[in-house]
């Protein structure tokens, strides 16, 4: 007969999180999928400033000028238009674009908070 291994067990340490209970390991994998979305998030948040800040750059250049404007479109055309007609295109979309920035900023708010929330629930069960 083998003789049975009465020795303690040491608490795994390969891996931290193997000593927690399932349901904070769950919050744990949860929080990292919700931190690695708010980082791609973020990113589009990022993409959708600079073309606001381009819109406006845009918007600047138009107004100052004088005479005939022409526009690219799509990276083969160039087309003539007016002044009129390129500022009313520009202020639309720089409309469109604050709107869709205060909806990120309302976004970003509470995916902060969920964020928060779990992490504190987190440390309070790794801390006891």
């Amino acid at each position: 007969m083998a003789e049975e291994d009465n020795t303690p067990k040491e608490p795994n340490m390969g891996n931290p999180l193997a000593n927690l209970d399932e349901e904070t390991q769950q919050k744990i994998q949860e929080l990292q999928i919700l931190e690695q979305s708010f980082q791609q998030f973020l990113m589009q948040k990022n993409a959708f400033s600079m073309e606001a800040n381009e819109t406006d750059y845009i918007i600047q250049e138009v107004e100052k000028s004088e005479g005939e404007i022409s526009r690219i479109i799509g990276n083969q055309v160039v087309v003539k238009s007016t002044k009129e007609k390129i500022l009313e295109e520009m202020n639309h979309k720089k409309e469109l674009i604050g709107t869709r920035m205060k909806s990120i900023d309302d976004q970003e708010k509470e995916f902060s908070e969920k964020i928060q929330t779990i992490r504190d629930e987190v440390m309070k069960k790794i801390q006891g």
